[in-house]
């Protein structure tokens, strides 16, 4: 099994509180995080693309992963809520600030450019509310060939019961039509109660059994922590490598980083819950 990667973790502006959800996600055995910057553009006024703070701002030492001896990598990813086509420019220069570009259309005719046109790593699926526009193949299909892939974030299912049923059924009618291929599960986390623990981050087998309660194969919903979101880090470092690169420390690491992960395929899984054959904790509890 590969590696475990979280493609989205919130940002926030209490840098204390980020750096326990990156701990949390070191101790439950996440090799790698993403750190999400929302930028949801409006056509009534100009706002401006937010800024990555630097990972030795955020955090003086990064936590040891457990059951590797390495610490976490920790990355940082733009996604751009879309409800106009002109939101999104591939050549805006503050995009290369980020390792990783996504987007979240929010009607059938963007994400029919999302999947087919733009220079992009992930298209998000909306899960908070009933989707406006059906899957269609063609689209998702194109994606797929042109190595994007679809996120499912599974926190919304964790805050109440309305976004609980929004959350599986659109994940449900995606898998459907992909077959669940080019998925990847991530946890959209923020919250963390009062013991400093994430409530809305949740262990790699804990998200692989809500992969299966959202369609996915078991195969699939192990792939979708580990190897699929490992292809996203392949396809964002070929668009580094046309596009001058989006972040140079990034461009740099990544392939020794990669060779890394592929060395633990075959052990990390059974290390991080050897006596855990069912899975640790209810995912939804």
């Amino acid at each position: 099994m590969s590696a475990f990667m979280d493609l989205n973790v919130k940002s926030s502006a209490d840098k204390s509180r980020l750096r326990r959800v990156i701990e949390t996600a070191a101790h439950l055995g996440f090799s790698t995080v993403a750190i999400n910057y929302v930028f949801e553009p409006s056509t009534r006024k100009k706002e401006e693309i937010p800024t990555p703070t630097p990972i030795n701002e955020l955090i003086d030492q990064l936590p040891v992963v457990q059951g590797l001896s390495r610490p976490i990598r920790v990355l940082n990813r733009l996604t751009v809520v879309m409800s106009d086509s002109c939101h999104y420019r591939s050549s805006t220069p503050e995009y290369r600030r980020f390792d990783l570009l996504a987007v979240q259309p929010t009607s059938e005719k963007l994400f029919h450019a999302a999947c087919m046109t733009y220079d992009i790593d992930i298209v998000c699926i909306p899960v908070t509310e009933k989707l406006s526009f059906p899957f269609k193949r063609a689209p998702i299909n194109g994606a797929i060939d042109r190595g994007v892939v679809f996120e499912v974030s599974y926190s919304a299912a964790i805050r109440d019961a309305t976004r609980r049923r929004y959350t599986i059924a659109n994940a449900v009618s995606l898998m459907e039509t992909c077959k669940g291929k080019n998925v990847i599960l991530s946890s959209a986390a923020e919250k963390l109660c009062v013991c400093f623990q994430s409530l809305e981050l949740r262990g790699p087998y804990d998200v692989t059994n809500l992969g299966l309660l959202f369609g996915l194969s078991d195969g699939d919903s192990k792939e979708s922590v580990s190897s699929t979101c490992r292809s996203v880090l392949l396809h964002a470092g070929k668009h580094q490598n046309i596009n001058t690169c989006r972040t140079a420390h990034f461009c740099v690491c990544l392939p020794v980083y990669l060779f890394v992960i592929r060395g633990q395929e075959d052990s990390q899984w059974d290390r991080l819950h050897p006596q855990d054959p069912a899975g640790g904790a209810a995912g939804l509890n």
